[in-house]
């Protein structure tokens, strides 16, 4: 069994020359498997937690992960030379738009190596309507997980973790259910 950085745990399997177990049974789960892989909640990271960080914005005052308890929160690594992150970011306002009002929120993460002063042309001239935060020793990106999209549920629970641009109407959907939830 292997941990990776995006906080999924990975097995490898072999096959033994003489089956343990029969195959409906293999069949049956890897049928169970693959329809809640399917449902986006199984995700990877289950119930874990998400870290305790505190996020400096741009205008100095500070969120951290309690601030956000209640609330459905997608946190965002990302740097203004990361071409990918560029490409995204007005889907993820949109995004935040549209849920914003709903008890929906959004964190963009600078990453450390990004300047300051890059950060906050970029937020400032594509007026990002989400909060804006710096990473400047990397130990937030670094505590979860260097993971680019995380999206956490109202009681501070690791939903879902994305590397890549995530699949808008899929997002969306598991968004909207956490919403509803209680």
């Amino acid at each position: 069994m292997n941990i990776h950085a995006d906080g999924c745990i990975r097995t490898k399997m072999t096959m033994p020359t003489q089956p343990l177990i029969p195959r409906r049974s293999l069949l049956a789960a890897a049928t169970g498997l693959a329809a809640t892989s399917a449902l986006g909640l199984a995700g990877c990271a289950g119930a874990q937690a998400a870290p305790d960080s505190t996020f400096v914005l741009l205008d100095g005052s500070t969120t951290t992960t309690a601030d956000l308890r209640g609330k459905v929160t997608l946190v965002n690594f990302w740097a203004t030379t990361c071409v990918s992150c560029v490409k995204e970011m007005p889907m993820l306002a949109s995004t935040y738009t549209k849920y914003r009002d709903q008890g929906y929120e959004t964190i963009a993460v600078a990453m450390s190596y990004d300047p300051p002063a890059w950060v906050l042309n970029f937020a400032q001239t594509r007026q990002l309507p989400f909060k804006v935060a710096l990473d400047n020793t990397g130990q937030i990106a670094q505590a979860w997980g260097d993971v680019q999209l995380t999206l956490v549920d109202k009681q501070g629970r690791i939903v879902k973790r994305y590397v890549g641009e995530p699949e808008i109407k899929a997002l969306h959907q598991l968004i909207e259910k956490l919403l509803a939830q209680a």
